[in-house]
Parts: C-alpha cells; structure tokens; sequence
C-alpha cells in the first residue's frame, strides 16, 4: 500500500486534528532523554499514521529515519512523542531516509527488522504481508494515547450600531398683518386778499401798469406712499452630531475545566504543566 506525508494527504490536517500539529514535535525517550523531533508523518491510503520521520540526534548520530507508529506515544499537551527505547545501535542499523527515498516493502520490511522482536514470529512475504501481522510496530494502544480537551468559556464583548431614532429639520411659512407708517406732505395754494398798506395811495400813471393773462405761476407737490417687501436673514441654524462616550460593564459567570487525576494502587504518575513545563 502506497505511503503519503500527512500534509499532500490532508492539506487541512490540523483542522482535522483540532489544530494539533505533531510536526516538529520533540521525541524523548520514556527515561526522559531528547533524541530528535518529528519532521513529518507517513499515512496509508485510509490516512492512518503508519511512520514518524524523526531527525534524530542521538549520541552523535544525525540522521533521518522511520519510526513504527506503534512504537511511539503521542502527547500533544507536552508537546511531546514518547518513544519507547531507541538505542544508538538501532539508529544506526535503520537506512537513512531521503526525500526522495522510494518507500516500498522491502524497504519498508528493512527498517521492521530493526525493531521486530526475534519472538514475534512473523514470516515476512512481499506478496501477503499487511500492517496487521505487526501489532507491536503499528497498532496504537488507545489507553496509552488518549487525549481529551479542557475547556474554558470566556467573556466576548462586541458592539454593533442600531439606529435609536433621527432628527428632521425643515422649514414653514408662518404669515402675520404687518404695519408701518410714514409721514407724508402734500401742498397746497393758499390765496388770501388783504388790504394794502397803501391802501388810497394815488399812484403816479408813469408807474401804472395793467396786465393781462398770468401773472404768477406756483407748482404744488404731494409725496405718495411707496411700500415694499424686502427679505434679509433672520438667524442661522448649524446642525451636527456629537459623540457621547460611555463605559459599559457587564459580568457573567464563566466555567473552567480542571484536571482531577485519581490513582489506585502504588503508581508514579507524571504529568507536565503545559505553561510552565515543570513537573507537577
């Protein structure tokens, strides 16, 4: 059966996995020793795990290799793979994986020889073999590889807008009787007749003269009223908004998951705190 690095056989496997990512995660051995980390994952046509790639650094040995699946023990929350034994012999006896290595049985049986136990009692044959006659290399013991999430709710605080009302400015014509006043003048001819302080004076005839026809002309005037409208500007409304900032406090309860571990019997549980890595 064919082999596929984890990402061209899922491009979104950390989805898949709930955003854990086992590349470039550290191998220890189950003593505690570091020897090397996780370059990358071989799955089967079905996507089950069948190697880890590990860059290994052990006792001055750096080289690439495949691990069996079933000899390692995952643990994403210390950001670990346990591997049960790994011996500087066997690194060295393993072929040194290429990129462009071809990965068919015989290879593949190479490296099983490696860490198959002389009890096993597997007969290898390139034309029945399957993962299945290897339980110790490539099945997972799902009570050793067990993860469970911890949960936690948090306080989200958004804020949209929503129209609370509007305001409509417009204008109207409201009409009143005006009244002004204004003097006016009109003229006008007044003709009185006196009697003459010389009144019975004889005049001397070289002085006579009679006339006919006018003898005084006088232009008399009248001033007429002219009314009008004429607009001006009154007052000047602005219009704008101002924004008013508030603080807005609300409270809730919140729930939190912790770990309760209970043991039976004289164990030696170890587990690591994932923030501060130290041993609880």
């Amino acid at each position: 059966m064919p082999l596929h690095k984890l990402e061209h056989f899922d491009q979104n496997y950390q989805d898949t996995f709930g955003g854990d990512d086992i590349k470039a995660l550290d191998v220890y051995t189950e003593g505690g020793e570091r020897i090397g980390s996780v370059a990358d994952v071989l799955v089967d046509d079905d996507g089950r795990f069948r190697y880890l790639i590990i860059d290994t650094s052990l006792d001055f040995v750096s080289k690439k290799i495949l691990l069996p699946i079933g000899l390692s023990r995952i643990n994403y929350p210390e950001r670990r793979v346990y591997v049960d034994g790994l011996s500087r012999q066997q690194v060295e006896n393993l072929p040194d994986h290429k990129e462009d290595a071809l990965i068919d049985n015989d290879y593949e049986e190479n490296v099983r020889s490696v860490f198959r136990s002389s009890t096993s009692g597997v007969t290898y044959d390139r034309d029945t073999y399957n993962y299945q006659k290897d339980p110790d290399l490539y099945g997972l013991n799902e009570q050793s590889h067990q993860t469970f999430k911890l949960y936690e709710e948090r306080l989200i605080a958004n804020k949209h807008r929503v129209k609370t009302g509007e305001v409509t400015l417009g204008k109207h014509i409201e009409t009143e009787i005006a009244h002004v006043t204004i003097p006016i003048q009109k003229e006008r001819v007044l003709i009185e007749r006196v009697v003459p302080t010389e009144a019975g004076k004889v005049v001397d005839p070289n002085e006579l003269k009679f006339q006919e026809g006018e003898v005084a002309r006088i232009e008399v005037y009248e001033e007429t009223p002219e009314i009008y409208k004429e607009a001006f500007v009154r007052e000047e409304v602005r219009v704008k908004k101002v924004v008013e900032r508030d603080i807005v406090e609300a409270q809730d309860t919140i729930r939190r998951e912790e770990l309760d571990v209970d043991t039976a019997g004289n164990l030696h549980v170890q587990a690591n705190d994932i923030t501060t890595h130290e041993t609880i």
